[in-house]
């Protein structure tokens, strides 16, 4: 319906609210996840052993959540809601969800720590990366295509750039690559939040 007249009957500002109590619901899961993984470095410090690019992730995770959080405001701009937009967002979110679960399994009983359990499953770690950059673009484009433009042409560029260096992550086993990425992850991610996001608009 972008670009024609909206009949007013399907206009509802509440089913914005009532999306984002779904969506909220979903992630909170996942940040208590991680909370609650974290929190186990520091009760069982010498059971559950730190890995730091691990933890960069784990990180990582926690801020792209909140900062999906945040800009999903902007989501107050769609008018009509359909069940297939609807169903993306839960979508999205469940991405979080299961990315947090990978971060912190519930039994590692066949593992060695947490460095093991990482280098075992990178492939579906960074696999997520890549699908979460991939959802944050169609997340984007559903905002609208002013919206999408507003972002400039860095914002396209950084997914592509994240997409490609996931994909690498995924098949280079080099743990200072793994290590680099996760850096240059975090430091980008948390200016960018900062440069364009420090104030709900």
């Amino acid at each position: 319906m972008q670009g024609q007249r909206v009949p007013p009957e399907l206009i509802h500002p509440e089913h914005f609210v009532h999306v984002r109590i779904i969506i909220g619901m979903v992630l909170g899961i996942s940040i208590s996840r991680l909370i609650v993984g974290v929190s186990e470095f520091i009760q069982h410090p010498k059971a559950k052993r730190i890995y730091p690019i691990h933890l960069g992730w784990v990180l990582y995770l926690f801020l792209t959540i909140i900062h999906f959080w945040w800009y999903e405001f902007s989501l107050v701009k769609v008018q009509v809601w359909s069940f297939q937009l609807y169903f993306f967002l839960i979508l999205y979110t469940c991405v979080f969800a299961i990315m947090a679960s990978l971060l912190f399994p519930s039994n590692m009983q066949e593992y060695r720590g947490f460095e093991d359990y990482f280098q075992t499953r990178r492939r579906s770690l960074y696999g997520f990366f890549v699908l979460i950059q991939i959802m944050d673009l169609i997340d984007t484009a559903i905002k609208g295509k002013a919206y999408f433009l507003s972002l400039g042409i860095e914002y396209p560029l950084q997914q592509a750039m994240f997409i490609a260096l996931g994909l690498i992550a995924m098949v280079v086993s080099s743990k200072r690559y793994q290590a680099a990425l996760i850096v240059l992850t975090l430091v980008y991610k948390g200016q960018w939040i900062f440069r364009l996001y420090d104030i709900l608009n």
